[in-house]
């Protein structure tokens, strides 16, 4: 398994560059990408984490416990566009505890101007230079009777 993907991740790079559907790896070049820039640009954000093998060594495995998700994992946070549904930035890989407005302001990702950006609920405070900021509410139960 390990094999192929060694082997065929090169040839999906390639192939996504090729269409132009490679997401920015560098986060001041966003801003200028020619796909998120398009006119008045509606941008989601948000964290994402792919499950992982236990470390053996302790210190990395409490690094990469996810308390949500009771696993360990490794995290990443993605800007995607709202309309065309296409990953515009993706960012280092971190592990799975750390925050998601944490990568994000370590990232100091450059929006397209006039961005209006969509934040998923890990991005409480999280206040980057656009246009328009929106922040899904979390639902309250009722009380039980």
């Amino acid at each position: 398994m390990n094999y192929w993907i060694h082997r065929l991740l090169p040839i999906l790079r390639e192939a996504l560059d090729e269409l132009g559907a490679l997401p920015e790896r560098i986060p001041g070049h966003f801003a200028g990408d020619p796909a998120a820039a398009g006119g008045d640009p509606r941008l989601i954000i948000d964290g994402t984490e792919r499950r992982r093998q236990r470390p053996n060594n302790p210190e990395k495995q409490a690094a990469h416990s996810s308390g949500k998700k009771k696993t360990h994992s490794d995290k990443n946070v993605v800007v995607t566009d709202a309309r065309g549904r296409r990953v515009g930035f993706l960012s280092g890989t971190y592990p799975g505890k750390t925050h998601d407005k944490r990568v994000a302001d370590e990232a100091a990702i450059a929006y397209p101007p006039g961005t209006a950006l969509y934040k998923g609920t890990g991005f409480q405070g999280y206040g980057p230079a656009v246009k328009e900021t929106c922040q899904a509410k979390k639902k309250s139960h009722p009380a039980e009777s």
